[in-house]
Parts: structure tokens; sequence; C-alpha cells
């Protein structure tokens, strides 16, 4: 496909991306791999004039991965972004995907505050939302994993959710921007590869439908149920004021959970963390200990959470 002139390729999208992107001012870092979501997003922010630095994570865990740094910063010359290359050192062994996703959004915040940036912007698409969704099903996840990622959280901006995969490969075609293909993205070892060739196919040919959109939209009516049952949460009980064991143990079990999860903040607690707490807040226990190293203790009838480090 020959390049168009860069208005009519990105016209229809100015609506859509102006409204997802409402919460951000310029400057803005924008989280740039080099994919065809990540290139399109860098088009449409430089496109809006939020002034953005495409910033490049090399997390080093594959062979050459140094040089999609210099496609990411030709692109970004290109389109007349900054341009920002980090690297990340990530050891072997478990949890790989987690532990590199947690250093590349560390990278892109550090990034943030170097350049001054309001916000940080991420390419996820309505895509990767449903695999996030089909992932954390797998998890066992409640229904705030159910609910999938959230549009914007502090400085972090997806303002792609609403935007197909395929409508991000488009516009990179119209414009003839170069894009990179991570062949990680093809190994399915990693659990959302696996989901994305393997387990949505599936399910779409037993509904016999495209259950993207299906899974997108059930995960955005579970965050507004979910962000309403916070709020009610949180306003039963009002931990910063008394985190009074007495008072939690007698909330309804769906609004316990949800104020002990609300309470201990990041990491999450897991389903077994939060069901020991209740046990603590009860009586049944005085104490436990949570993953993530922090323990739970009932004191003069207040819940006190402490860090074992």
């Amino acid at each position: 496909m020959s390049a168009i002139e860069p208005a009519e390729a990105l016209g229809p999208f100015r609506t859509r991306f102006a409204a997802a992107s409402a919460g951000a001012m310029a400057p803005v870092v924008v989280g740039c791999s080099g994919g065809a979501d990540s290139v399109a997003l860098l088009a449409l922010t430089v496109d809006a004039g939020l002034q953005p630095i495409a910033v490049h994570v090399d997390h080093g865990l594959r062979p050459g991965s140094a040089r999609d740094r210099d496609v990411v910063a030709q692109v970004a010359a290109r389109l007349g972004a900054r341009f920002d290359g980090r690297v990340v050192d990530i050891a072997p062994g478990s949890n790989l995907e987690e532990r590199a996703r947690e250093a590349r959004y560390s990278a892109l915040e550090s990034a943030r505050a170097h350049h001054a940036g309001t916000a940080v912007l991420v390419a996820h698409t309505t895509d990767d939302q449903a695999e996030t969704v089909l992932l954390n099903v797998l998890r066992g996840a409640a229904s705030t994993g159910l609910a999938g990622m959230r549009a914007q959280r502090g400085h972090l901006i997806r303002p792609l959710l609403g935007f197909r995969r395929a409508e991000t490969a488009a516009l990179c075609a119209a414009m003839d921007l170069p894009v990179l293909r991570d062949p990680m993205n093809d190994d399915e070892t990693f659990r959302r590869v696996a989901v994305r060739r393997r387990v949505l196919p599936v399910l779409e040919g037993v509904a016999g439908r495209d259950l993207v959109p299906v899974l997108a939209r059930q995960a955005e009516l579970l965050r507004e149920e979910s962000n309403y049952l916070d709020e009610l949460a949180g306003a039963a009980w009002p931990h910063h004021d008394d985190a009074s064991a007495r008072s939690l143990a007698a909330l309804p079990p769906v609004l316990a959970r949800r104020a002990v999860r609300l309470w201990l903040g990041s990491p999450p607690p897991s389903q077994a963390d939060v069901t020991r707490v209740l046990a603590v807040a009860t009586g049944d226990h005085r104490s436990t200990q949570l993953s993530g190293g922090r323990t739970v203790r009932r004191v003069a009838g207040r819940l006190c959470v402490e860090s074992d480090g």
C-alpha cells in the first residue's frame, strides 16, 4: 500500500483518540516498542499536539533487540517526536512476563519524571483487553481482575483501548510507517501468546462470532460495577480513620473483601490473603502473614499491616 497524506490517514481516528486521551496534556511519554500498535499511538499523539517523547525499553530478552531502538528512533524523527531509549535488566527465571512488565512500566515512569511529562501513554488495544480478561479467568481472578485494564490509572493512560489491532496496522500501512514484529509474539510458551493464538480462536469458533468486543464490553461493565462496589466498601469501612476489626467483620462479605483489598493496596492481595485477614478481623487468628512480605495483626481492636522487611 502506498502512503497517503497523514491528515487523510489520521482523520478517521482523531475524534476517538481525542476523547480517549482527554486527560493528557503536553508533553507526554509514549511507550513505543516499534510494533504497529505503539507506532500508531505515537503518530496519533503527535497529531494531537501532545508533544510526545517516544520511549523504547529494551528488555534484552532476545538477540538483536538493541537494533529495535534504532528503528523506533527513526520513526520518532520522521513523525517529529523526541526519542529516549532505555535498557532494563531482566534476570532469567519464573514469572518472566510479569517481571518484564514491571521493569518496563518502571522505566516509562522514570522517563516521564525525567522529561517532566504529564502522563505515560501505552498502546493496549481492544484485542489486548480481551486477552487480559481471558488471562485473568485462567488465574481465577475476582471481578476486579475480570474488569481488565483501566483506561487511566494515575499517570498511565491507555488511549487505544477502543481501537482494534487491525486498525492500528492499517493506519501504519496507510502512512507507510515501518513497524517491527517481535518474534516473542509467536512464542506460545508465553501465556498471553497462547491465549491469543489458541484459546481465543477456539472460543470464537464455538461462539460463531468475534468475541473481542464482547469480552471488552463485559470488562467495561464489570469495571463500572467494581468501581461502585469499591466506593461502597470504602464508605462502609473508612480504614484511614480507624481500621476497626469489629466494623470490618460486621460488613457483608462482598464489601468486607473489597474493603480489605482497598486497605492493602499494592501489591494486590490474593483471595487467600483476603480470607486470612478477615479471619484476623473476626478474632479467629491474632495475625497472618501475606504474600509479598507483609503481616496483618489485630492490636487493641484495630488491624495493623506491617512490612516483614
